[in-house]
């Protein structure tokens, strides 16, 4: 007998998942601006109206991808684990993440393409960097709290430590100058960034 009514959350999640795999390759086959809702919605046999209410627009579904991105590095950042640890873990999650040729191909979208769309920016924004610094600044107010790191800004603290994280190593991948690293490199690139950055952020007993 054929069942009636909304699918299951395991078939709503496949049929998003395909959706944004289907978006994925033809933003980096296309473009933004070039891409269509028409073909994003044929490729990825959903209707229009199933994109539009469940991202609001072609901006909304870029920013999807975004935050699907970004779910794959935030959820490693544990206060389960010793400090320096914890970076540890973060900072090579998110580093091996960003450090994609998908990634990149898709940052330069953004970059190329925010001007002329600049709901394309806030959804990047919103959903990969602003989302990624507010989850550091609270994990280092609770640092704070337990005497660990020194009284400053935490907001400031987590954008100081995204960028000794990225360095200037990323600039280099993003215009194709070096190789994307493997996971023994991002190691090596990640203990060392974590390592400076707490030797001026640790209290000193």
């Amino acid at each position: 007998m054929v069942k009636c009514g909304r699918p299951c959350k395991g078939d709503e999640q496949q049929s998003r998942d395909r959706l944004l795999d289907a978006a994925l390759q033809l933003f980096l086959e296309n473009g933004y601006g070039n891409l269509s809702m028409e073909t994003i919605a044929r490729d990825a046999r959903v209707s229009l109206r199933t994109i539009y209410s469940q991202f609001g627009g072609k901006a909304g579904l870029f920013g999807a991808l975004i935050r699907r991105c970004s779910d794959q590095f935030i959820g490693s950042l544990s206060d389960d684990c010793a400090l320096e640890e914890a970076l540890t873990n973060f900072a090579r999650q998110f580093l091996y993440r960003i450090t994609r040729p998908d990634v990149l191909r898709m940052r330069a979208i953004l970059i190329g393409e925010s001007p002329r769309f600049p709901d394309l920016a806030t959804q990047f924004y919103e959903q990969g960097p602003r989302r990624t610094l507010g989850l550091l600044a609270q994990f280092f107010i609770r640092q704070q709290q337990a005497g660990l790191m020194i009284d400053l800004d935490p907001y400031f603290l987590a954008d100081q430590f995204i960028s000794a994280v990225r360095g200037e190593r990323l600039q280099r991948l993003q215009l194709g100058l070096e190789p994307t690293p493997d996971e023994a490199e991002i190691d090596v690139w990640v203990r060392q960034s974590v390592s400076l950055f707490l030797q001026g952020c640790l209290v000193t007993r």
